[in-house]
């Protein structure tokens, strides 16, 4: 049985198509966004699920650069499978992808249309990060030879250090003075900008997205190690490579803080460690010993995963500002208001109720998901 599993893994790691590990990693970081960014109120979130103050790195901030990291292991796959292709076909492949999940972040940010002041409006945010970093991620790696990749990733994480410690003021780790926030108010305009922290600042701005690119970039490299044969070979791989990049941006942190607003080079060979051993534990459980079952939990999202992020998005703006109903005093609250106070704070109390929120959100579109699964239904963006 051992060696049959061992078969299928060998089989797995040379296939290009669905690879269950990666499927069910990538469904992980899904449920887990829907899951903090989904609380029944902002006032009441448990602190694992809670983002880092300003440096640090707490659970919820590794969901993001986790989902960069699958990204690339997936860019690893998708270049494997379009070897017949030109690199001038490629490159339109990759623009128009970018392109597209730029224009979805601007479709979400402006749901519902008729709603939106346009004079305020956030010009980017999460999708308009992943097209940005992959857009850049998959214009090096067309552009340049395979083994130049990881010395050209360094490189952009040196450089983008220099430029917030050049480019910020007295203190350029700050919100205040970074040169992040400098450059997306010269070109984009402080009403454009995301206004969570105080003062206009965005935590997916322009500058953050060549580091962001290099998170894409260790998840192609990730992809090409687990193309190779002999799996527990590439299990050791993962780890040490895990281990030596989580060590390196620890260490790194102390003059460069692990910050994901910022999103610090410090912080991208943090996370990226982090993510390497995930995968490697998965690739164990699932591929190695055959442990499966349970990973329909978050395959499900992991097949459609762009399009349920975007859907559940969609509908938190719209049981927040389009839906409305009465409650027993008589005042007209939005549904969501009145879902989380009527339903889940008697339930559970304002905060396990905000988390069981939450949870029961990331049911609802694990149950979408599904309905797609049963139905070969597999929603590319």
């Amino acid at each position: 049985m051992v060696r049959e599993n061992r078969k299928n893994a060998v089989d797995l790691m040379i296939k290009p198509d669905r690879y269950l590990a990666l499927d069910v990693l990538r469904g992980m970081t899904i449920a887990l966004m829907i899951l903090v960014n989904t609380p029944g109120s902002w006032r009441q979130v448990w602190a694992p699920l809670r983002h880092a103050g300003w440096h640090g790195c707490t659970p919820a901030d590794l969901v993001f650069p986790f989902f960069l990291f699958v990204a690339g292991v997936s860019l690893f796959f998708s270049l494997q499978t379009s070897e017949g292709m030109s690199r001038k076909a490629l490159c339109l492949k990759a623009f128009r992808r970018t392109a597209l999940i730029f224009a979805l972040g601007l479709f979400l940010n402006t749901f519902p249309q008729w709603l939106t002041d346009y004079s305020q409006l956030r010009i980017l945010g999460v999708l308009q990060r992943i097209a940005l970093a992959y857009g850049l991620a998959a214009f090096l790696i067309l552009a340049a030879p395979g083994r130049w990749l990881a010395p050209i990733g360094a490189l952009i994480l040196l450089v983008y250090w220099g430029l917030l410690w050049v480019g910020g003021g007295t203190d350029p780790y700050s919100l205040e003075q970074n040169a992040v926030v400098l450059l997306d108010r010269a070109l984009l305009g402080e009403a454009h900008l995301y206004q969570g922290f105080g003062l206009p600042f965005d935590p997916e701005g322009l500058l953050g997205s060549m580091p962001a690119a290099v998170t894409v970039l260790i998840g192609y490299l990730a992809g090409g190690l687990i193309r190779r044969p002999q799996p527990e070979g590439v299990l050791i791989r993962l780890c040490v490579s895990g281990a030596a990049l989580t060590g390196a941006g620890y260490l790194w942190g102390v003059v460069f803080p692990i910050n994901k607003p910022l999103w610090t080079s410090s912080y991208v060979l943090y996370t990226a460690g982090l993510a390497l051993l995930v995968f490697a534990l998965l690739i164990w459980i699932i591929d190695l010993r055959g442990v499966k079952r349970w990973t329909l939990i978050f395959s499900v999202f992991g097949v459609n995963p762009l399009f349920l992020f975007l859907l559940a998005g969609m509908w938190g703006r719209a049981s927040n500002k389009l839906i409305f109903v009465t409650d027993a005093k008589g005042e007209t609250v939005t549904f969501a208001a009145w879902l989380y106070h009527h339903l889940f704070v008697p339930l559970a109390g304002d905060s396990t109720g905000s988390f069981l929120y939450a949870l029961a959100h990331v049911c609802l579109f694990w149950a979408v998901g599904f309905a797609l699964y049963r139905r070969r239904i597999f929603i590319k963006v």
